[in-house]
């Protein structure tokens, strides 16, 4: 496993982070949750990803108990609080900040997160509330930095420009040769103000790893044929199309000329840009740790990922 620098925190984290968006505590039944995290740590992951949103609270819940007695020095934890908890908590005021936190460390079993990150932004709180309680939390020593996920650019600015806060040292963006929008604006912003990103959905949903086929009925064990995690991706997303998955289809030559599944070839295509410092996975199986790690450090041609852009381009969110 790689590691490369989490912006300007200092903190070191593993190419590969471990996610929890529809899974822990939710789609994967408890002893296979178990069984990814351990083999997570058992590859060189040492960077989890969760929100307090995921199953409402399971997802970290999951982890507290599954993360107890993990020296607590050997893993980087982050968390994020945006979303509605209940019909009157949602949002990024200091009051949510605070309460939300709080939650989340209990569910978690842990005094700190490393990263604590707005799960997006928040228009009905002014900006300097918000960033004025993040910098609170960092000084309590509850959360060690702190991101964000899915900011407009001018957000992220006006956000940068406050004065005597703490400043943000990563950023999420939904990432992957179907949607390398953030490319444009996002990356080159943050890498100048030392923000790294940790990108979500780099298989596009599962889409780039060719288990969807043209015409033919959704696998059975797949994500969009899953009640309980098809929530994103849906039979009649434009994702799924016809024209999409032939277009996905021949990027298979390509990943085989790698040495990589179709999946590791795409995971390996976020990993090429350096302003990533992780791509964040999901996984129900222990075996799909292990394939996603392989990933980590393993060469590519170039020439091979400018030709699956060319390849993608016309299905591409720019």
């Amino acid at each position: 496993m790689q590691y490369r620098p989490l912006g300007s925190s200092g903190l070191s984290v593993s190419e590969i982070a471990l996610g929890s968006w529809l899974t822990y505590g939710v789609g994967v039944e408890r002893e296979s949750a178990r069984a990814c995290l351990t083999q997570a740590f058992d590859v060189g992951i040492n960077f989890i990803d969760t929100a307090n949103i995921y199953g409402r609270g399971a997802a970290e819940s999951f982890l507290g108990e599954a993360l107890a007695g993990k020296a607590r020095d050997s893993y980087v934890l982050a968390t994020k609080l945006f979303f509605p908890m209940t019909p009157s908590d949602s949002g990024l005021s200091r009051a949510q900040i605070i309460k939300q936190l709080d939650a989340s460390l209990a569910r978690l079993k842990t005094d700190f997160v490393d990263l604590y990150q707005c799960h997006r932004y928040d228009p009905n709180t002014p900006l300097e509330e918000t960033m004025t309680a993040l910098s609170e939390v960092v000084r309590q020593g509850k959360v060690r930095f702190i991101g964000f996920s899915e900011w407009p650019a001018d957000k992220i600015r006006a956000a940068l420009a406050l004065t005597g806060v703490e400043k943000f040292v990563s950023s999420q963006p939904q990432y992957s040769l179907l949607w390398p929008q953030p490319e444009r604006e996002i990356f080159p912003l943050c890498a100048d103000h030392g923000i790294a990103q940790i990108v979500w959905s780099p298989m596009a949903q599962g889409v780039l790893s060719g288990k969807y086929k043209p015409g033919a009925a959704l696998p059975a064990d797949s994500r969009a044929a899953d009640p309980s995690m098809g929530s994103f991706l849906k039979p009649g997303d434009p994702w799924l199309s016809a024209a999409v998955l032939t277009a996905v289809a021949k990027l298979a030559p390509l990943a085989k000329q790698t040495g990589l599944s179709m999946a590791q070839f795409a995971l390996a295509w976020a990993l090429r840009d350096k302003r990533v410092a992780a791509a964040i996975i999901g996984a129900s199986r222990p075996q799909q740790v292990i394939e996603n790690a392989a990933v980590s450090g393993h060469p590519v041609d170039p020439a091979l990922f400018l030709e699956a852009e060319r390849i993608l381009a016309p299905f591409s969110k720019t």
